[in-house]
């Protein structure tokens, strides 16, 4: 027994060390990956029809009144915008009355209903807005988004693509704030996330983010309406799977809007990545398990600790560490020429994606803006704990 913990510890590091060497593949390939995407230049062209915007709201979050008025000087003529809430007295509804009365010229409209229809409160939101939506194009939009803009051309010259039946966006994380709890969420979705879900395409899939959500109103009909999402936590990916079961394809726009990192503190941060993390692992439970490959430094340090820092585990970090901070650096020039994160946060952002991952095999309990649901796989509905 004594003689063979040697190889034992062997085996372990050699295998910490394949584990570092292909995460660091991983994120060169996630940046070629980025590189192939930024270097898309589609025509948006003129055929551009009208469209809905449904924004759905709940609260005033940071820097809200930047991401609606970033819809409403959209380079898009014949554009109706419909924002929602479910509560009388949501807070959001003082911010959309200076948006109206900052963009008097906008196609504007507000709906209060507070039914809920299901436990996703934002699909519930939406069920609520669509009669009031008018024409055929509907684009669900988040309300933390900012987009540029020539955001909807992009979305619409997507969709006029031949066979797509669905478009979406990837995006990159914005921190309102220079703390570094939401510097690191933004580097989560920037550094991580997004070439992630860039590299997964080129590899085959067609995933919905739930950041946008574009389709025509009959193609929304022909997959059971916004109802057959609103059981499901993961709406987009129902969305998606039923979209792609009518032989039509998930497009993907040429644009990257930004979504606004407001958390503050490390408890949030760590509740809303969690609830990602367990909602994407009980959609895809071994697949995600290979999304620790995309954390590099996460392998590197932990093969430096068993080591008990030798000089080639000190290396390998080394490695990992430039490599990491390359593909981060690179990832940020190529898509807005401005850093979103500093480097040093890499192996602490690293060991946490790291840890929540396997979080996400512990539970399926998930926070939503207040709100306790489970994660569902989107076959069974999920439960919510209100």
């Amino acid at each position: 027994m004594i003689g063979g913990w040697p190889d034992a510890l062997d085996f372990l590091l050699g295998f910490l060390a394949l584990l570092t060497l292909c995460s660091v593949g991983a994120v060169m390939a996630g940046l070629w990956a980025v590189g192939r995407f930024a270097r898309l230049a589609p025509d948006v062209g003129q055929d551009l029809p009208p469209v809905t915007v449904l924004k759905p709201l709940c609260g005033d979050e940071p820097l809200l009144m930047a991401a609606l008025a970033s819809i409403c000087v959209q380079d898009y003529p014949g554009m109706q915008i419909v924002f929602g809430v479910q509560d009388p007295a949501d807070p959001a509804l003082e911010v959309v009355t200076q948006v109206r009365r900052r963009f008097p010229a906008c196609d504007i409209s507000v709906v209060i209903d507070t039914a809920t229809h299901g436990p996703n409160r934002k699909i519930g939101n939406v069920i609520n807005m669509l009669p009031a939506a008018r024409h055929d194009i509907l684009v669900i939009s988040d309300s933390d988004l900012h987009v540029a803009p020539d955001y909807l051309g992009q979305v619409v010259a997507a969709l006029h693509e031949p066979g797509a039946g669905l478009v979406t966006t990837v995006c990159r994380g914005l921190p309102t704030s220079g703390g570094w709890t939401a510097r690191l969420g933004a580097s989560a979705i920037s550094h991580s996330f997004l070439p992630g879900a860039l590299l997964s395409r080129v590899l085959g899939r067609e995933d919905c983010l739930g950041t946008t959500m574009a389709l025509r109103r009959d193609t929304l009909a022909r997959v059971g309406g916004l109802h057959a999402l609103v059981g499901h936590l993961a709406d987009d990916n129902v969305l998606a799977t039923r979209v792609q079961q009518l032989g039509l394809r998930v497009g993907l726009a040429a644009t990257v809007p930004m979504t606004a990192v407001p958390e503050a503190s490390w408890r949030a941060l760590w509740q809303h990545e969690l609830r990602w993390a367990r909602t994407i692992r009980a959609l895809e439970p071994m697949l995600f398990a290979t999304s620790t490959l995309q954390f590099p430094l996460a392998w590197a340090g932990l093969t430096l600790a068993v080591s008990g820092g030798a000089a080639w585990a000190c290396g390998l970090f080394l490695l990992a560490w430039v490599v990491r901070a390359g593909a981060a650096l690179g990832t940020d020039r190529l898509l807005s020429g401005r850093a979103s994160a500093p480097i040093w946060l890499l192996p602490l952002r690293d060991a946490m994606s790291v840890g929540q991952v396997v979080a996400s095999y512990l539970g399926a309990r998930v926070v939503w803006r207040g709100h306790v649901m489970w994660a569902d796989d989107g076959r069974s509905p999920a439960l919510s704990g209100d």
